[in-house]
């Protein structure tokens, strides 16, 4: 089917939906390196033009990626909740758009209607929206998961603590949590992307994290960030492991290259389930994305690289996570060349993932050879926290010394906070109180000497 619009006296036909959808993205190295971006401004908004009048049930008799081939098309369409749908199902993109900024859109309304809303659908609606009507929408959202704390509450921002080595000594992650602990972080979860993935280094740094979080009773939980099938096989090893991660993206041919697939996902979830570690909330999984993923992997189908970053929250929306995130400046700037497009996409995934019912959190970061630096970041940071993210990730000094990357400091939740009102999840800010480090303590936490001690940091 074709579709056409016209801009400025100007006639342009699009071939397909897959065409319009990518015409329509703002501006992004990675579409453009796909070949698949528009031509020109005119042309980008006369594709919008189009996606204004397009019945939302359209996406749901024309799959973008074919139903036949594809298991997360299948998911899409199979798992496509209808009678959750009937609210917006006579609406078009435009129509959508108009109501989720409508005060008839608030959050009860919101939580219903998210299971009846395609990533195809949220992907669409968000390429007719500006910016702070990403912000708008997305904190009315409140998606709210637990495991040994409270993740997503209204008026809450939590921080994943990355301690990582580039040599996994256990002395230097050490340093790095105790750093990000005193400073009030780590409540989402301390999580760990090993240097090395073997079975028997990931057991000794699972079996370590577990042990200082027992120690001081910190109603948080860790991860060793290792591939979902080495997450399981630990899990038989009897190894303390709390969430299963898995990086995931928006089609399985993107997915095969990941060494992923959607049964393997439930088997992994499944497992987490009955290790029941949590205890507050059973959601044990943590998934993470990123725009570019499908494209780098040559696994797009000719789609545009933010719709399936959004499928991508298909796949995880289907195992109940407790943490998704975005790494929205990681995989360079063939994807995302510069400060401008790496905002626009990160406020892009916080919304589309919270409407689709994600406790979306954003790895607010980017790569040295980007045109960015740590101005954008604060400035993607501040708007996300005013936009209502679950949680952001830091890391000591905003430098990531194993990945490489700069993201944000243990210094920047404490800013975030102060300017924002917002506070830890709940549990963790109880803990945090108890211990002076967020006022008046009423517990004493042994001097930093003392728990650099006990961390294997001295003898």
């Amino acid at each position: 089917m074709t579709y056409r619009a016209t801009a400025r006296g100007e006639s342009f036909r699009f071939d397909d939906l897959v065409a319009v959808m990518a015409a329509a993205s703002p501006e992004r190295s990675g579409d453009q390196l796909a070949g698949i971006a528009a031509e020109s401004a005119l042309q980008r908004v006369a594709a919008r033009r189009v996606l204004m009048d397009l019945p939302l049930a359209e996406f749901l008799n024309n799959a973008l990626v074919p139903y036949e081939t594809d298991e997360v098309t299948r998911l899409i369409i199979d798992g496509h909740d209808r009678a959750a749908f009937a609210a917006v199902a006579s609406m078009t993109v435009g129509e959508l758009r108009d109501w989720l900024l409508s005060p008839a859109a608030d959050a009860a309304s919101l939580a219903k209607l998210a299971p009846g809303l395609t990533p195809e659908m949220v992907a669409a609606v968000s390429k007719l929206m500006r910016n702070q009507d990403l912000i708008r929408v997305a904190r009315k959202v409140e998606v709210i998961t637990a495991f040994r704390n409270t993740i997503g509450g209204r008026g809450t921002l939590a921080t994943r603590l990355q301690p990582n080595h580039p040599a996994d000594d256990p002395r230097g992650i050490a340093v790095s949590v105790l750093d990000g602990l005193l400073q009030g972080a780590g409540d989402a979860v301390i999580g760990i992307n090993p240097a090395s993935d073997n079975i028997a280094n990931c057991h000794s740094l699972l079996v370590a994290l577990d042990d200082m979080r027992q120690t001081f009773a910190i109603p948080t939980q860790s991860c060793v960030l290792t591939h979902v099938t080495n997450a399981l096989t630990l899990l038989e090893r009897g190894a303390p492991v709390d969430l299963i991660f898995q990086s995931v993206a928006g089609t399985q041919a993107a997915n095969d290259g990941f060494g992923v697939s959607l049964d393997i996902l439930a088997e992994a979830y499944d497992a987490g389930l009955a290790a029941a570690r949590g205890t507050v909330g059973q959601n044990c999984m943590y998934f993470e994305t990123g725009q570019g993923a499908a494209l780098s992997s040559d696994a797009h189908h000719g789609v545009d690289q933010q719709t399936l970053e959004v499928r991508a929250y298909a796949v995880a929306r289907a195992f109940h996570p407790l943490l998704v995130n975005t790494v929205v400046g990681f995989i360079g700037p063939e994807y995302l060349y510069d400060g401008k497009q790496i905002t626009r996409a990160g406020l892009e995934d916080h919304f589309c993932g919270k409407l689709l019912g994600l406790p979306m959190g954003v790895d607010v970061c980017y790569t040295n050879h980007v045109e960015a630096d740590q101005d954008d970041m604060d400035n993607l940071a501040t708007l996300l926290a005013q936009a209502g993210v679950s949680f952001v990730i830091t890391v000591p000094g905003a430098d990531d010394v194993m990945l490489g990357y700069q993201s944000l400091a243990f210094e920047d939740i404490t800013y975030l906070r102060e300017v924002t009102g917002l506070r830890p999840a709940p549990e963790f800010a109880r803990w945090l109180a108890e211990f002076g480090l967020a006022g008046q303590g009423t517990r004493a936490l042994p001097d930093p000497a003392a728990m650099a001690r006990r961390m294997g940091l001295s003898a």
